[in-house]
């Protein structure tokens, strides 16, 4: 079970520096709650993401590792003390979580076989926006930057083409039949791909379905590249954000398309290396 120990001193400087490194999101993102204040970008990863600010600045060593001195892991839910030190117990592998530990590692490995599609240009958020009024808008309080009757030109103008559902799902009545896929919740499996920024994101996601057993590094990695897309995801959408210092990608124009191709490969880059690592520790817990 146990194939790493880690001393007190080394974890509790694991533990430190992780703490450290997502307090960089998660205070800003406290003391916006406190007043009330809402952020078009930010507020993303902590509210369609549903991992906590405080279990996202908690660390955990991940499954098969040991820790001495760490007897405070048994008031979490899921660890248990063995010989080398407190590590997660075996038996939280129940049969259910073990069907999701099948379906996160056949949903990774199935896009990861894929070869990345780099031409959606994130109309997503365009397609959202698309012949509604300004009231109807996920962000009201923010203008779109080309106006209503230009944004809907460029729907209009471009095709589209999402595979993700999860984006698909917000689309307006009127942008729905505009995308030339139409995918579904059980599509997944089957049309993912490793060039779409939400799949990307959703690497976090699927992290945190696994708790406890991906370690906090890794978890960690994952937040960070969906907070860097998700600021690019909104930089290439029709609202205006330039007073929060975020300047627009234009993908209505070459310039514009050829920057989000070029970030986009740079992300899938990025989420290629961090989602093989999550199906490695899928690979691990299937063997048990």
């Amino acid at each position: 079970m146990v194939e790493q120990v880690l001393t007190e001193a080394q974890w509790r400087a694991r533990a430190e520096q992780h703490r450290n490194r997502m307090l960089h999101w998660t205070e800003p993102h406290r003391r916006r709650r406190e007043r009330g204040e809402k952020h078009p970008v930010m507020d993303f990863l902590f509210t369609y993401y549903t991992q906590r600010p405080s279990r996202l600045e908690r660390w955990q060593p991940g499954f098969g590792v040991a820790l001495e001195g760490g007897r405070d892991f048994l008031e979490r839910r899921g660890y248990v003390e063995t010989p080398q030190g407190v590590a997660v117990d075996p038996a939280e592998l129940t049969p259910q979580r073990r069907e999701t530990v099948e379906f996160i590692h056949r949903l990774l490995g199935a896009t990861e076989s894929r070869t990345a599609q780099l031409g959606c240009f994130g109309l997503h958020e365009w397609a959202m926006v698309y012949r509604i009024s300004q009231d109807e808008l996920r962000h009201s309080s923010w203008p779109l930057r080309l106006g209503r009757s230009g944004t809907d030109e460029v729907v209009e103008s471009m095709r589209i083409r999402c595979s993700h559902y999860d984006a698909f799902r917000f689309f307006s009545t009127a942008a729905r039949p505009l995308n030339s896929l139409q995918p579904t919740q059980q599509d997944r499996v089957r049309m993912e791909q490793p060039g779409c920024l939400h799949n990307n994101m959703d690497v976090f996601k699927w992290c945190y379905k696994l708790d406890p057993f991906v370690p906090s590094e890794l978890m960690g990695d994952c937040f960070e590249l969906a907070a860097d897309i998700r600021e690019m995801d909104m930089r290439a959408s029709p609202y205006d954000l330039s007073e929060l210092g975020y300047s627009p990608i234009e993908i209505e124009t070459a310039h514009g398309r050829a920057e989000y191709v070029r970030r986009q490969r740079a992300f899938g880059e990025r989420a290629s290396r961090l989602r093989g690592r999550l199906i490695g520790v899928c690979a691990e817990l299937l063997k048990r």
